[in-house]
């Protein structure tokens, strides 16, 4: 039997494994799956379609998987679906998906997803990454692997923050961030690679250096998007090892929006 307080109100076709943990006060709807392993703090109310895996911290005070805050949402069965070994603290805030967005917010493994962070309808986040206090982002952001945003960061929708990437306090981004950047402004500006993050992450000399040159096309030599794509397409021919690193480059290179360009 899963450890369930004496005051928290589980509904009974909710799906939760017998090694969970749910608080005092906590409120789960009947459409929640919480997997082996997740401990959930008081006061806390999972609601929706929402699936949790395996070994999530989750602390009290969390909302996850209410409705997004959409006008045109008309209570399709959209999901919230959060994955393994997750660390989500006080007052989070994950809305489910929308219709119009795919329908489903996700949560990657591995987050260390601190205090009064939001993530709006159709959000995807993917693994490892550190969202520092009120990190807030709108509808349909997309955060790669890695990521690690400031205290107070704020994402306008539809908005990419590629791998590796990192914002500084109180940063306000518009445009995408491309992988490996480093932002800080409101607007944010890019202000260099995350070289430390990558050498902590074991990357070779050899791949640091390409990535450096990456941030030299896209920044330094006033080359023209395409132009900046063309040359980082040449890389792996001098450094083969990084291969991968230009591939994912280009990969999200290619998906800007011309009305909202890329952080420069």
């Amino acid at each position: 039997m899963a450890q369930i307080h004496s005051t928290a109100v589980v509904d009974p076709k909710a799906e939760i494994d017998g090694s969970v943990t749910v608080g005092p006060y906590t409120v789960i709807g009947p459409n929640v799956k919480i997997g082996a392993g997740t401990t959930v703090g008081p006061h806390s109310v999972i609601e929706g379609h929402t699936t949790i895996g395996r070994d999530n911290r989750i602390f009290q005070f969390t909302s996850l998987g209410g409705v997004p805050q959409d006008k045109k949402y008309a209570g399709e069965p959209c999901e919230l679906v959060i994955g393994d070994r997750n660390t989500i603290r006080e007052f989070c805030t994950f809305n489910i998906g929308s219709p119009g967005g795919g329908g489903v917010t996700r949560v990657g493994n591995d987050n260390w997803l601190m205090a009064y962070v939001h993530l709006a309808h159709d959000c995807i986040v993917g693994d490892n990454t550190i969202f520092a206090n009120n990190s807030q982002l709108a509808g349909h952001v997309e955060v790669g692997d890695w990521v690690i945003l400031g205290g107070f960061t704020v994402v306008h929708q539809f908005v990419r923050i590629g791998a590796h990437g990192m914002t500084a306090m109180c940063s306000l981004l518009f445009a995408d961030q491309p992988p490996y950047v480093m932002s800080q402004g409101q607007p944010a500006q890019a202000r260099s690679m995350n070289f430390e993050g990558l050498r902590r992450r074991g990357f070779s000399p050899e791949r640091i250096a390409a990535v450096k040159a990456m941030h030299k096309a896209l920044y330094r030599d006033e080359l023209t998007l395409e132009q900046a794509k063309s040359r980082i397409a040449e890389l792996p021919g001098k450094t083969p090892e990084a291969a991968p690193d230009v591939q994912m480059m280009l990969a999200f290179l290619e998906r800007v929006s011309p009305q909202r360009g890329i952080v420069r």
